[in-house]
């Protein structure tokens, strides 16, 4: 009889959820089958080798309470809401086949009353009368003893947020289409009417077992039972942390102008890991020694909120008198980088 295990994850914490995704295929015995089932509050999810900064709207995600993940693989963005559950399997290298996972996702899904079909090699459809629509993706790894398949089933998911919190390149735009993209997907209660994901839990655990004739042993995982793994504790610590989430980036220049009361501005950081290496403030504002101030206490910090206000602060203590226009220039950069 095969060993068989099942996550199942009780907190909504990207970054926990991530970590322990990372966690499975790094740590976990690779000779049995895992299913891990998991939810992530609103979440934008990055690719390993993408620049928040450029990609995400940070200010918006910000004002709308929506976290920042990045993953340990490469590709693009994607939303995170309750309206989604994502699932992970784990396999042993030489028994994986992808087919095994899709076959266990479709007989739950059929005791809800939903047929799909497959794909390509990442994607599941369901038929509808204009033709087939996507509710899923996945992705796939492996290293020389494992193999680890995941991915994403749509419920009710709003299909339109992820644009309000992405600032992508126009290239991109004229490429993809949004609306070509938009016509290809599907919730599943578009056919199965109040589905949630206890219903999908319900069911693809039950048709993980059948498949693989044994029985399971589950365990429930959550922000508490962290502290009680060192290794999962590494992997969270790592990826809620503040050097992968932002630091992790390639030199870059962020540029940013506006008119305000003191002059107009345009600002220009060029920031490399993280860290502001050097920054250049082109203004017709009649205060010098303000620019030069704000260079100086800018230069070398961490490219960040608490970073501006500290400037801002020194600022507005060694000019008193131009204490309302220092703080609107400070609304206006935090504005454009806070996070």
């Amino acid at each position: 009889m095969k060993k068989l295990k099942v996550f199942l994850s009780e907190s909504k914490n990207p970054h926990l959820n991530i970590a322990t995704e990372e966690w499975i295929f790094d740590n976990l015995d690779p000779s049995q089958q895992v299913l891990f089932l998991w939810q992530n509050e609103e979440t934008v999810v990055i690719g390993r080798n993408q620049n928040p900064w450029n990609e995400c709207n940070l200010a918006k995600m910000k004002e709308d309470k929506v976290h920042l993940a990045r993953r340990k693989t490469g590709g693009g963005a994607v939303f995170h809401d309750l309206g989604n559950i994502c699932f992970t399997f784990l396999s042993p290298r030489e028994e994986y086949k992808r087919e095994n996972n899709v076959q266990i996702i479709f007989n739950a899904l059929k005791e809800l009353g939903i047929t799909g079909e497959a794909s390509g090699r990442n994607d599941l459809l369901i038929p509808f009368p204009d033709g087939p629509r996507k509710f899923s993706g996945s992705a796939y790894r492996e290293k020389k003893d494992r193999a680890f398949h995941h991915g994403t089933l749509l419920l009710h998911a709003d299909l339109t947020r992820l644009g309000n919190y992405l600032t992508p390149n126009p290239k991109k735009l004229q490429a993809k289409g949004k609306e070509s993209v938009r016509a290809r997907v599907a919730n599943l209660n578009e056919v199965r009417p109040g589905i949630e994901a206890k219903h999908i839990v319900e069911y693809m655990v039950p048709a993980f077992e059948r498949f693989y004739d044994g029985k399971a042993d589950i365990e429930m995982l959550s922000l508490a039972t962290v502290n009680k793994n060192a290794e999962l504790k590494g992997h969270y610590d790592q990826l809620s942390s503040w050097e992968w989430l932002y630091g992790n980036t390639l030199e870059f220049t962020h540029k940013m102008d506006e008119y305000l009361s003191l002059g107009f501005f345009d600002f220009q950081f060029k920031v490399e890991d993280g860290v502001i290496k050097d920054v250049h403030i082109y203004t017709d504002c009649l205060y010098p020694s303000l620019v030069d101030e704000l260079t100086t206490r800018l230069k070398g910090q961490p490219y960040r909120g608490d970073s501006v206000k500290a400037a801002i602060e020194a600022a507005k203590t060694k000019h008193p008198d131009l204490i309302a226009g220092v703080s609107e220039l400070g609304q206006w950069l935090l504005k454009n980088i806070e996070i």
